[in-house]
Parts: C-alpha cells; structure tokens; sequence
C-alpha cells in the first residue's frame, strides 16, 4: 500500500480523486486537504461519502504532508503549487499537479495566458507532462507530473494520430469543445448559477481561452513544427463531459498506383488503430458512430471517432471524455498508477454511466 495526500479535496476534481482512489486496492488516502473547510468531516462537505470516509479535512501544508506520504495530488488553483514547491518537497514524495503550472514549458507563455507570476520556474523542465499515452515512459520516471487539462486531453488524444502522420494540414485545425459545468469548478459564480446555465448554450473565452497554448505545444511536438490553432470552447447544461469536435483539411497521400488523393476511410481507419490498439483507455469507434459524453460518463474512457467529408476534403475528428476523470482525477490516478508500477487501469475499470 501506499500512502497519498490531496490537497483541493473538496473541489469536484479532488472529491472525484478521492472516489476513484477509495475504490484502488494499493492506496490509502491520509490526508485531505482543504483551506475551506479545516477541522470539517469530509463526509459532511460531501454527504455521499458518509460511513465511506471518517477523516476530516486538514490544511495545505504541503511540506508537512510530503513527509507523511508517498505522493501528493494537488487539484488546486493555477499558482498554487508554483508558489509552494522545493526540492526538499520533491526529495520526499512525488506530485501529480492538476493545475496548469508545469504543463507549458515557456514560462513567459504561462504568464501570458494565466496572467500570473511563476514562482518556481526551476522544476518547469523536469516535470512530465502526464498524457499517458504519449508520454507514458516518461511519466514513469518522473517526480513531478503535470495532469493535463481537461479540454486538453479530449482535443489532443482526437487529433494526435493525423497530427503524427501528417495527414491533416495543421493551418486549418479547428477545434470546438463543449463542456459540462463541473469544469468550472464549484466555487460560487453567478455565470454558473442554474438560472444562468440551464436551458442555455454559450461560448466562452473566445479566441483567448487558457487550454490554447497547452493543445498548441503537445500538438507541435507531434507534429515536429508549430501549430496554431483556433479553439473555442462552450458550456452546456450537463454536468459532466466534453465532447471536441474537430475540423481540418485532409493532405493527399501517395496511393498504391502512385496517384496522390486523400486518403480514405479505411487508410484514416487504420492510423487511429494503429496508435491506440493497444490502449485500454481509448476506444476508436466503428464507422458512422459520433462519440456522445453519455458513453464515457464516470469513466476514464475517451471516445473517438472521425467523418470524412469528400465533398471539401475535409475531416471531422470527434472526441468525447468525462472531464472530472479522464480529464481531471482519473488520468491524475493512472499517472499515479505508472508511477508507482501498478497496472495502469488499477482502480479505473470504471463501466460508463448509462442513463
């Protein structure tokens, strides 16, 4: 067994940590962390875990639990892990960071999409970015892990295997992602109020939103040249899932009597299988099914499917996540599960919630 401390505990991405890891036969939780509720039975914060946890909430002394146990999941605010972290923390126990301050690798980008001062900057080149299915060998290695974004998660893992290839012209990505309201947190905001969200559909963060520059940099070290991207993200009245839908023009590809057109289904087809057979937490669908967040709700799963578009040469890439698990906690656990050398879908067999 061993020992792991959260601090964020009662925020949706935190309390869905401690879900997945009460359900994980190889950790014990010792400790949840959080500065809003301190000396609070967790299970009065969260009614759902009465008689599942007894423990009540304690602080964010981050050096302190680093003592106690063999890795951290913060699932805090951006800066909040930036401003707290040192060596001594990371000679003691490794660290899965659910925010953003490690995922970027250029801290002048960081603070230009964040708006916010790196405080550590130093352990920026170490840390791993926690994508399991491209970095997995990394992660492995790692003392600090950056769980990937939410919108993140869905928009790469979509696309990665044309962006790889090079089927796809990277000038004209387009990615647009709907989400449920737990993505944005459950603190208290009148945007997300059930009067203001409830029968209603709306972008947000046009042009400016915060996952752009993380999508940008995973996707160009695919692709081995920058990408830019036009991303646009919406709420939508559910309270789980993103689902991505994404746009591009197809690149015409040498066929067997050496003619160059795009490629069709079975070629496209045959790329996603080739990258994710293997992969137990992503699932390629059959043709003419379009992904839907209902499929994947409570699970660690990612959907993917694609439509080709003959008509403009064009493809539609779809993907859909739970964005509080594969988005959020769970992919937090299976990094954890890499870390530590447990079967990486310990404690996320997780069966779909359906209805």
């Amino acid at each position: 067994m061993i020992k792991a401390g959260i601090i964020g505990a009662t925020g949706y991405a935190g309390a869905e940590l401690v879900r997945i890891l009460l359900g994980h036969k190889e950790v014990e939780i010792k400790w949840y962390g959080s500065r809003s509720y301190i000396g609070e039975k967790y299970a009065s914060v969260y009614r759902n875990m009465f008689q599942l946890v007894d423990d009540s909430c304690l602080d964010d002394n981050i050096e302190e639990l680093a003592r106690q146990v063999d890795v951290i999941f913060t699932a805090t605010p951006q800066g909040f892990l930036a401003g707290m972290l040192t060596e001594e923390i990371l000679a003691n126990t490794k660290v899965v960071d659910l925010s953003a301050d490690y995922r970027i690798k250029d801290v002048k980008v960081y603070e230009k999409w964040y708006q916010i001062e790196h405080k550590s900057p130093q352990f920026i080149g170490e840390a791993v970015y926690g994508l399991c299915e491209v970095n997995r060998g990394k992660v492995k290695k790692a003392r600090l892990v950056a769980n990937p974004g939410c919108y993140t998660t869905c928009s790469i893992l979509t696309a990665y295997p044309l962006v790889k290839e090079g089927l796809i012209d990277l000038n004209t990505l387009i990615v647009d992602a709907k989400s449920g309201t737990s993505g944005a947190g459950r603190g208290a905001k009148t945007a997300n109020l059930f009067c203001e969200v409830n029968e209603n559909m709306k972008a947000y963060g046009v042009t400016t939103h915060r996952h752009t520059p993380e999508i940008e940099e995973q996707l160009s070290y695919a692709a081995g040249e920058e990408v830019t991207i036009n991303f646009t993200p919406h709420l939508v009245p559910m309270n789980r899932g993103i689902l991505a839908t994404e746009y591009a023009s197809l690149k015409k590809i040498r066929q067997a009597d050496g003619s160059l057109q795009y490629p069709d289904y079975e070629q496209v087809k045959a790329v996603y299988d080739n990258y994710y057979k293997d992969e137990y937490f992503v699932r390629v669908l059959d043709k003419g099914v379009c992904p839907e967040t209902k499929w994947v709700e409570g699970s660690n799963f990612v959907d993917i499917g694609f439509q080709i578009d003959a008509r403009t040469g064009r493809i539609v890439m779809m993907g859909a996540i739970d964005n509080l698990v594969k988005g959020a906690a769970g992919q937090a656990v299976q990094n954890m599960n890499l870390l530590f050398g447990f079967p990486e879908n310990e404690g996320l067999t997780l069966v779909p919630l359906f209805p």
